[in-house]
């Protein structure tokens, strides 16, 4: 219940107002007449009337502490209004679900699960990059003031983000304020991340992934200690992959939870935006007060300890990634990599491929756009390649890249049609605004020949995006002092990036290619590559993860329908569904349709065996079979089951070549 403040909590209520004030983005010149003050070290809300706290109530704030970051559990600090007022009327106990309410009501039943109860403050950021705006804003990562079934943690720090208070509570506070009512949150520190290399073992849920591995990589060979889970590896799925991280030393836990509450619990429980709550390693961690680490976190803090180059853009990470990583390996630089995809350099080592710890200084990184992370990144290069949609709209990502450059330490690089957005970057590309200007462009079948500053170069990989990203990595190269003529030779026998453009063979004069793209901008370009290598490029596309495919189908449409020529073909398979609660409400024969309404011989698969019997009954010699798609790794071996079927309706023995680019 509520209860006033004694003087001292006035007194210091009142200070810490104050000292808000004083915040780089407060939006108040002096204190509002009305507004509420979240004290996550005393763990109280107070209301405040001219100048005077008149009520105060006992809350929880998340255990992982204060942060605006989106995906780490912390509650956002800074200045807020409440944006909305949800239940008024509601019975006490009420369970909201999405802010609606559910018919159900909590009669004070033990209860694992954290409920929505009774009614909801929503809260409105207004501080821009604290927690307001691409990453890290408030509205969009669900912050409520809300009633809890929880009310017995009330005074500790022990939600995940939200601010929780008790259902009597709850509906005082709720009647005393109205929708703009400033809220400020101060105090409440983020726990400190635990040292990755001393401070003991680190898990990670969901251990399977590209980004997650290449962190436990990363941490073990730095002579780290980590463990991990996934559903992939429990389902007896991928067993190369575990096989590879368990020749690291990096232990694999069925993901129930027993890789935190074994007798040895971690350090640190690391998880991505997409582990959910529900996942037993989750809940297991939060309920012995294990720090929970987002995954870019722990990127973030191995970039801040490096002297890193951060790629950044909509398309061409990966590749610019291994690019760079090459270059300085062929210079002597002894660089660190941690990246989404996998050389094939380091692959031809033994290794998965997307994680190597050099002896230098020097870390080359993925900047991922696609959950708002890389706001958190202080690179001492930063380059941003390009700025298309993807999987935000584009005035969300340019913010997001804004931020990304204010926080670059030493030197920023862009490409040309950034020019104009960064004027003080290095600006590459081959027009006039570029200063790494390339020229005397050759396309190849299998590569290309270019010239930039007098210096010739040769590229195994072909595509005149590939140029791009050539010039991209001399570009940041040549920030941190490499000559071009130091660049030439790695990139000349550069070995390219897993799932790349990669031509897994030729059975009876029909190619297959394994490509990653996954985008419109992708597709096309893949398209634009393949075609100069065959009569007709017989497509094959795998959508993944329905909110991207639901916020790209018109692009899709639009992309496939420019890019395909009348004799092609395009497949397309059903939305790729990892998990999770995402809303399942279309499918891609949807999409498919509107293609084929468009005049393009346009298919839905309806499995795997389907289309690889139509595929070997369609192509013909001359032909180039295009496999694309992203984030599932099973789409390899569908590439190479397409490969033996060709061999053997053509009477050959097709063993599909591992990493050839060209």
């Amino acid at each position: 219940m509520t209860s006033r403040p004694d003087s001292d909590d006035q007194a210091r209520t009142v200070e810490l107002a104050r000292a808000a004030l004083a915040r780089p983005n407060s939006p108040f010149p002096e204190l509002p007449a009305r507004f509420l003050v979240v004290d996550a070290d005393l763990q109280r809300l107070t209301l405040i009337e001219i100048g005077q706290a008149v009520a105060s109530w006992p809350v929880s704030t998340a255990a992982a502490g204060v942060g605006g970051e989106a995906g780490s559990l912390r509650t956002p600090p800074g200045w807020h209004r409440i944006h909305g007022r949800i239940g008024r009327g509601a019975e006490r106990g009420g369970v909201f679900e999405s802010r609606v309410p559910t018919g159900e009501v909590w009669h004070g039943e033990a209860r694992d699960e954290d409920l929505i109860l009774t009614r909801i403050l929503t809260l409105e950021g207004l501080e821009e990059g604290v927690n307001r705006g691409p990453g890290r804003d408030s509205l969009e990562r669900f912050i409520y003031i809300h009633g809890t079934n929880h009310e017995e943690a009330l005074g500790r720090a022990a939600s995940h983000g939200c601010v929780r208070m008790s259902n009597a509570g709850v509906v005082e506070l709720f009647d005393r304020v109205r929708v703009g009512d400033p809220v400020v949150v101060v105090g409440g520190a983020a726990a400190g991340l635990p040292d990755p290399y001393r401070g003991g073992r680190f898990h990670y849920a969901g251990l399977g992934g590209s980004g997650m591995s290449a962190l436990a990589q990363f941490q073990v060979m730095k002579r780290g200690r980590a463990s991990g889970s996934d559903r992939s590896f429990d389902k007896g799925e991928r067993a190369a992959a575990r096989a590879q991280l368990e020749r690291l030393g990096i232990t694999i836990y069925p993901q129930d939870g027993s890789g935190i509450t074994n007798a040895h619990p971690p350090a640190a429980l690391v998880v991505s935006t997409a582990v959910e709550e529900q996942v037993p390693d989750y809940a297991a961690a939060r309920a012995r007060d294990i720090p929970i680490v987002h995954r870019s976190e722990l990127l973030a803090h191995f970039i801040a300890t490096h002297r890193t180059i951060a790629i950044a853009g909509t398309s061409g990470k990966s590749t610019v990634v291994a690019m760079i990583f090459e270059i300085l390996r062929g210079a002597g630089r002894d660089p660190s990599v941690i990246t989404g995809g996998d050389l094939v350099a380091l692959q031809r080592e033994g290794l998965w491929g997307n994680a190597w710890a050099g002896h230098s200084d020097l870390l080359v990184v993925e900047a991922d756009e696609s959950d708002g992370s890389l706001v958190r990144y202080q690179p001492a290069v930063g380059v941003i390649l390009n700025l298309q949609r993807d999987h935000r709209e584009l005035e969300e990502v340019g913010a997001m890249f804004d931020t990304f450059a204010a926080r670059t330490r030493e030197v920023l690089v862009v490409g040309e049609s950034l020019a104009s957005r960064y004027p003080r970057a290095v600006v590459f590309g081959s027009g006039p605004a570029a200063v790494v200007r390339v020229g005397h462009v050759e396309l190849l079948r299998d590569g290309s020949r270019f010239e930039i500053e007098g210096v010739r170069f040769k590229l195994p990989v072909p595509g005149g995006h590939n140029v791009d990203n050539a010039v991209a990595a001399a570009a940041a190269c040549g920030a941190i002092g490499v000559s071009l003529d130091a660049m030439a030779g790695p990139l000349a026998s550069f070995q390219g990036v897993g799932r790349r453009f990669q031509s897994l063979g030729r059975p009876g004069g029909i190619e297959v290619i394994d490509d990653f793209a996954h985008n419109p901008a992708k597709i096309e370009a893949a398209i634009t590559t393949a075609r100069p290598r065959g009569r007709r490029v017989l497509a094959v596309y795998q959508p993944h993860g329905y909110g991207p495919t639901r916020f790209l189908r018109d692009d899709f449409v639009r992309s496939f329908s420019a890019a395909l020529e009348p004799d092609d073909w395009l497949w397309m398979l059903e939305i790729f569904y990892a998990g999770g609660t995402a809303q399942r409400d279309f499918s891609a024969a949807g999409i498919v349709a509107e293609i084929a309404a468009r005049g393009r011989h346009a298919e839905f698969a309806p499995s795997r065996e389907w289309l690889v019997e139509r595929i070997a009954a369609e192509a013909r010699e001359g032909d180039v079979v295009l496999v694309m798609g992203a984030r599932d790794p099973s789409l390899t071996d569908l590439a190479r089951r397409m490969v033996a079927a060709l061999g053997d309706r053509h009477g050959e023995r097709a063993a599909a070549r591992p990493a050839d680019r060209g």
